[in-house]
């Protein structure tokens, strides 16, 4: 999808989610406050979540709406983050940052591992990269979710794209949703 194609998702959809993702709250609410990216963020829950613990975030997003939706709630919510319009593939921080957060960016393997890596080369040493995306598996035994399986990612697929860091953990889990269980994958590497 193009970014006017999002743009277009955001004006019609009104706000998707004030909440964080569940596993990204989960998985790093005991990490101290750094800096960090949220990668492909969207209308910014994540962004938002983690500024009011206390981070420096910077939100990257390609769609001008969705980053708009999330700078009015920063206002909303007297948090401080900074909106980056920018393709998700290509960005890079200026400077090194302690956390990078991608969720749900669906794009072909070849796509996400760019992202990946360009991500991974601005993690300060013993940062986190955190993602969470469809499974390729949710197709045949979850709901919801793109249906094209060339922006669905795997495990295999998500190991590959973050080989230049370590992994810590990188695997499928249940999503519970009102329609059913989602299958995500989940990866968690830190940088050396």
């Amino acid at each position: 999808m193009k970014a006017s194609d999002w743009d277009a998702r955001y004006e019609t959809a009104g706000v998707w989610s004030r909440e964080p993702n569940a596993w990204i709250a989960a998985t790093l609410e005991h990490l101290d406050p750094g800096t960090a990216v949220d990668l492909a963020a969207g209308e910014g829950r994540n962004a938002l979540w983690l500024a009011g613990l206390g981070w420096e975030v910077t939100a990257v997003d390609y769609s001008a709406v969705g980053l708009a939706t999330g700078k009015e709630r920063a206002t909303e919510l007297g948090v401080d983050v900074e909106w980056v319009v920018a393709d998700a593939t290509t960005w890079v921080s200026p400077t090194l940052v302690d956390l990078v957060v991608i969720a749900y960016l669906q794009l072909p393997a070849e796509e996400l591992s760019r992202a990946i890596g360009t991500a991974a080369g601005y993690l300060a040493p013993g940062g986190t990269l955190a993602l969470i995306n469809h499974d390729r598996d949710n197709l045949v035994r979850g709901v919801g979710g793109p249906q094209d399986p060339a922006v669905l990612a795997t495990v295999e697929e998500l190991t590959h794209a973050a080989s230049v860091l370590d992994i810590v953990e990188c695997r499928q889990v249940d999503r519970v949703t009102p329609n059913g269980i989602a299958i995500d994958v989940v990866l968690v590497a830190r940088a050396h």
